[in-house]
C-alpha cells in the first residue's frame, strides 16, 4: 500500500472510532503530518503535529524530561516513548506517533549508526515504542520512517479493544 492508502485507511479507522490523532516528529520534519494532511477532510482526525527538532522543543513542547535527553540521548527509546506520551497530553488527540532517529548523512555513530530510528505509539491509552534500521540516504530514510510510522500505527489502531 502507498503512503496515500495507508492515510486513507488509517483515516477510516480512527474516524469509525471518533479518535483524533498527533504526531510527534523530530527526523521527519513534519513529513507524516504533511501525509496525513494531504488528505482532504483530514481535519475529522488529524488534531495536530509538533516538529520538534531540538531538544530544547522535545521538553518544552512535549514535556519530555531534559535529564532523560541528557542521558539517553535524543534517539533513544526512552525520548520516543516521552515524545508520543507528550503529543497526547499537550493535545486533543487519542493516538499518536513519534519518531526520533538519525536521518544521515552525518550524525551517526557505532551505538546508533545513520538509518536508525525510534518509534513511539499511543492508541487509546497504551502506550508502546520500537526501532528500526533503515538503509539509504537520507531522504530515504526519512521515507522509510514515515511508511513504518503509519503501517504500524495503523496496525495498533485496527488491533486496540473496540
Amino acid at each position: 500500500m502507498n503512503i496515500d492508502g495507508l492515510c486513507e485507511a488509517l483515516a477510516a479507522r480512527l474516524q469509525q472510532r471518533g479518535w483524533m490523532m498527533a504526531t510527534a516528529e523530530s527526523c521527519t520534519g513534519g513529513l507524516i503530518a504533511a501525509a496525513c494532511t494531504g488528505l482532504s477532510g483530514s481535519s475529522n482526525w488529524f488534531e495536530r503535529g509538533f516538529v520538534t527538532y531540538s531538544n530544547a522543543a522535545k521538553n518544552e513542547l512535549l514535556g519530555v524530561d531534559a535529564a532523560a535527553i541528557a542521558q539517553h540521548g535524543a534517539v533513544s527509546e526512552v525520548v520516543a516513548r516521552a515524545m508520543a506520551f507528550g503529543a497526547v497530553r499537550h493535545s486533543k488527540a487519542r493516538v499518536s506517533v513519534a519518531v526520533t532517529g538519525v536521518a544521515g548523512p552525518t550524525g551517526g555513530s557505532a551505538q546508533k549508526p545513520v538509518g536508525t530510528v525510534w518509534f513511539g505509539f499511543m492508541v487509546d491509552g497504551v502506550l508502546t515504542s520500537e526501532t528500526r534500521r533503515f538503509d539509504g540516504d537520507r531522504a530515504g530514510v526519512r521515507q522509510a520512517t514515515v511508511r513504518h510510522a503509519l503501517e504500524r500505527l495503523l496496525a495498533l489502531v485496527e488491533a486496540a479493544p473496540q
